[in-house]
């Protein structure tokens, strides 16, 4: 029976399951536990009927550069990996503290392609400098030839004018008057699949409260809504204050709660600041 017990021990990965404003993560220490994470895997963890259920599925993992203290991996719960996730990299900063990966207050970690810098603030919040928004069309990327603060999208014969910004992930943000009457999954779907954006986009739709304050609802690339998108907030800040609709610093009102987003302005880093909460660590068989 022993014998049996330490074989089911072997099978066994261990997870944390953690959220940022309800936005859900399965994060895994791939840095203590000999483990890949596949596409497979992520979309059988993230399943909310036969896995463990998410949003999106977290790796830290050991550097690929001396300099930096972890990389950092994120896959949708379709299984795709995706550049940046901001909620998910306040969890990754709880996570890599709680489980005493680093003792650091801030660390530096590598994403598909770019690095970030995460802090743990006195209060429990964490603030990620999210680095500079790109806003140049072929690094969004959108299909446009020259950079404009807008650009009209056609939709079944209805024009849509958008903010295109990358956040190291790509956003198309469009200001509505009511955010909750806003037709977020039938906009949100087409929008994110439209040939203009040849590796599809995130969809952030923010009402304008007043020049401090925005809401906002995001339909995420192979997720849906979500109850917060970290990135979708720092896009929505960019997209105000290049609109000259809002200032810096602002706060962005998601479903599961707030994020304060500072941005001095174009060719600067943006930081984000916001909670991240454990909600339970367990074991799955792999």
């Amino acid at each position: 029976m022993t014998v049996n017990l330490l074989k089911e021990n072997i099978m066994l990965m261990k997870f944390t399951k953690m959220h940022g404003l309800g936005n859900d993560f399965v994060v895994i220490d791939a840095v203590t536990q000999n483990v890949r994470v596949t596409a497979s895997m992520a979309r059988r963890l993230a399943d909310r009927h036969l896995g463990i259920g998410c949003d999106q599925v977290l790796v830290v993992e050991p550097p690929s550069d001396k300099t930096l203290d972890f990389d950092y991996k994120i896959f949708n719960s379709d299984g795709g990996e995706v550049e940046q996730c901001g909620n998910g990299a306040r969890c990754l900063a709880r996570f890599i503290r709680d489980r005493n990966l680093s003792g650091k207050n801030t660390i530096q970690v590598k994403t598909m392609n770019r690095i970030i810098s995460l802090t743990i603030n006195k209060d429990k919040l964490v603030s990620v400098d999210m680095g500079i928004p790109a806003l140049e069309p072929s690094d969004v990327p959108i299909v446009e030839s020259t950079k404009l603060t807008t650009y009209a999208i056609n939709i079944n014969n209805e024009q849509f004018d958008i903010s295109a910004i990358s956040m190291g992930n790509p956003h198309a943000v469009l200001f509505v008057d009511n955010v909750e009457s806003a037709p977020v999954s039938k906009i949100g779907q087409e929008l994110q699949s439209h040939a203009q954006f040849p590796k599809q986009v995130n969809v952030g739709f923010a009402q304008v409260m007043n020049r401090q304050h925005l809401k906002l609802r995001v339909y995420e690339r192979g997720a849906g809504e979500t109850r917060a998108c970290g990135t979708g907030a720092c896009a929505a800040a960019v997209a105000a204050i290049q609109q000259d609709l809002a200032d810096s610093p602002l706060r962005i009102a998601l479903t599961g709660g707030d994020l304060q987003i500072n941005w001095p302005g174009e060719g600067l880093p943006l930081i984000m600041t916001g909670p991240a909460v454990t909600s339970y660590h367990g074991r799955i068989k792999i």
